[in-house]
């Protein structure tokens, strides 16, 4: 017990018994008088003091994270607004080869000049490029495929880009030859451009212009033997000299130098012997194999056949 206090009796004049411990006092201090309220005061001040000083720290954090949040979406805009829109991609036009056979021959009959160019040109060529043999009375069906080739995002209508972007060229025998001719002129009247038609021993249908080249051909080419029941056109013009150049107008003269054609007619044989010859000429198709070649940019490994001076009629 703490001496001179008597916590059992609380005598007049004397101080209400409390103990020394519960006021916080170390044992033998003497409680100042009015110290309870300095403290209570104190407290409260401090307390005031560090609510200020929260608060003087928090507000300007609160300014500083939103001046940084504007600074940030701002800068989120502008880098967006700077990324270029994506255009569609465009997927190049392939090259287009179309070959016609003729008379009544089938496409796929191996005998016969046109298909077997095809299956070289087809061996060697790019794989994208696209070759195909018709029979001459199927010349709508080449122009259908020709659309729906370069056509490359298949929406159902050319542009103007894939219209320029064009690669096409068309050759053929016979009545095959005067097919090429049609059809470039239906190519023509949709603004498709040719690169180059080739004709050899040209025979047009009673109705039919096989003589004068369409100006949406660049380069075209005549190949033609004078003898026989059936002989080819010799000579071609362009319709308008300043955008096709003939390259030539080339003569072969069969009965000075004949050619042996194998799986070919009786008929063919006896009647019509050098418009047969033009069909199987080794020599005449590596000559059209090679402006195949030349006018879709590509080398080919065959050897080009120089002709005599005599051979060529000048397509000028």
């Amino acid at each position: 017990m703490t001496a001179g206090v008597d916590c059992r009796t609380d005598q007049v004049g004397q101080k209400p018994c409390q103990s020394k411990h519960l006021t916080g006092l170390p044992d033998g201090a003497e409680e100042e008088p009015g110290l309870k309220i300095a403290d209570a005061a104190s407290s409260v001040t401090i307390r005031f003091t560090l609510v200020r000083l929260e608060l003087n720290w928090f507000l300007p954090s609160r300014v500083s994270l939103s001046f940084l949040a504007t600074i940030v979406l701002t800068a989120s805009a502008l880098s967006e607004s700077a990324v270029p829109v994506s255009k569609p991609l465009t997927i190049a036009s392939p090259a287009i080869v179309i070959g016609f056979v003729g008379g009544f021959v089938r496409y796929n009959n191996i005998h016969h000049g046109p298909v077997q160019l095809a299956q070289r040109i087809r061996g060697s060529a790019p794989k994208d490029t696209y070759v195909q043999v018709f029979e001459n009375r199927h010349r709508r069906s080449a122009y259908k495929t020709i659309l729906r080739v370069l056509d490359t995002n298949h929406d159902g209508t050319l542009s103007p880009q894939e219209k320029k972007d064009a690669r096409i060229v068309l050759f053929g025998h016979s009545w095959g030859a005067s097919a090429v001719v049609l059809l470039a002129r239906d190519l023509q009247r949709d603004g498709i451009p040719v690169r180059l038609t080739a004709q050899v021993d040209s025979v047009a249908k009673l109705w039919q212009n096989d003589a004068i080249i369409p100006g949406n051909v660049a380069e075209a080419v005549n190949y033609f033997q004078p003898h026989g029941f059936i002989h080819g056109r010799s000579r071609i013009t362009a319709a308008d000299p300043s955008r096709t150049q003939i390259l030539g107008n080339y003569l072969f003269d069969y009965k000075k130098d004949p050619i042996e054609c194998s799986g070919t007619s009786w008929w063919d044989r006896v009647f019509t012997p050098g418009h047969m010859e033009s069909e199987c000429d080794a020599r005449l198709w590596s000559r059209v194999e090679d402006l195949v070649w030349q006018s879709l940019g590509v080398s080919s490994g065959t050897t080009s056949i120089n002709l005599p001076a005599s051979s060529v009629y000048p397509g000028r």
